[in-house]
């Protein structure tokens, strides 16, 4: 009978992939450097098969990495499920959570208010910033979960929620007649931009970014401001934002994918609790309907 995989050496091979350093990957499960190492190298030797390439302080997943990586994150997941079962112990402990400021304001609160409620000795730091500063944050090991709405592109993101995109506007403004259309968005990076503006290129719209920020409030300002056109989920509309239709040739915007995404120890116990609370809240919590974002 073959003997079944280390799961300590799995968790140390989820680690390094997470971070891309045998350093970083020894500090995240409390181990040295050449103990990590040890562990890789059996691992190899057990599959038969090179899992990492190492380039200088640069550390990559080959094909065959690649393949046992998510096997090894639901064989992870599997033992703590397992664990959690047979404990009687109070869920307890802190968990860093990362998740963008669009849903700050409304979602936020209602979400993690009800989640300390039922669970009070689970302490919980939030960071509220852009999903890819989010992902950058994970990669370094700054939070355990988070939230990010750049759909499930990114290497084991959950996706849990999709919402309809909607241009939005001042409700009695000027800037949705403005030529070139004045548009207020996020950064270069950010996904929801880069979509706008592949769809205002397909439509040949004239237009111009008038205003730039990675804030979402600063982004909602700039609407009901009236400097700016801008595009947000259903559930980031407003009082005072008229939703725009195609009246004026705006071209349909893609969904909004909300996706979670766990570090490679963030499965079982407190996690779940929190985990499995966010994709139960948000995902069946009602956006308000775009015909109402003005009342």
């Amino acid at each position: 009978m073959t003997a079944p995989l280390d799961l300590d050496q799995l968790q140390s091979f989820c680690a390094i992939a997470d971070c891309g350093s045998f350093t970083e990957a020894a500090r995240r499960v409390n181990k040295t450097q050449s103990a990590v190492s040890m562990q890789i190298k059996r691992l190899e030797e057990r599959l038969g098969q090179t899992l990492l390439t190492r380039d200088g302080r640069s550390v990559t997943l080959t094909l065959h990495g690649e393949a046992l990586y998510s096997r090894a994150r639901k064989m992870l997941r599997t033992n703590a499920e397992i664990l959690d079962h047979f404990s009687d112990g109070d869920l307890a402990g802190s968990i860093r959570f990362g998740v963008p400021d669009d849903y700050a304001v409304r979602l936020l609160p209602v979400i993690l208010s009800s989640f300390q409620r039922t669970h009070p000795k689970i302490a919980v730091d939030v960071a509220c910033m852009a999903s890819e500063h989010l992902l950058e944050g994970m990669r370094a090991g700054r939070y355990d979960l988070i939230v990010f709405t750049q759909g499930t592109e990114q290497n084991y993101g959950e996706l849990f929620r999709t919402e309809k995109m909607f241009w939005v506007a001042s409700h009695g403004g000027r800037a949705l007649a403005s030529d070139p259309l004045a548009i207020a968005c996020g950064p270069q990076y950010c996904i929801w931009r880069k979509d706008a503006m592949e769809a205002l290129d397909r439509s040949n719209k004239d237009y111009r970014v008038a205003y730039t920020s990675s804030n979402a409030t600063a982004i909602s300002s700039a609407v009901l401001s009236d400097l700016a056109v801008g595009f947000l989920p259903e559930s980031a509309l407003q009082p005072g934002m008229r939703v725009v239709n195609d009246e004026i040739g705006l071209p349909r915007l893609d969904d909004a994918q909300i996706a979670l995404k766990r570090a490679s120890h963030a499965y079982g116990g407190i996690y779940d609790a929190l985990a499995n609370h966010i994709v139960q809240s948000m995902g069946n919590l009602d956006a308000p309907r775009a015909t109402e974002a003005a009342e």
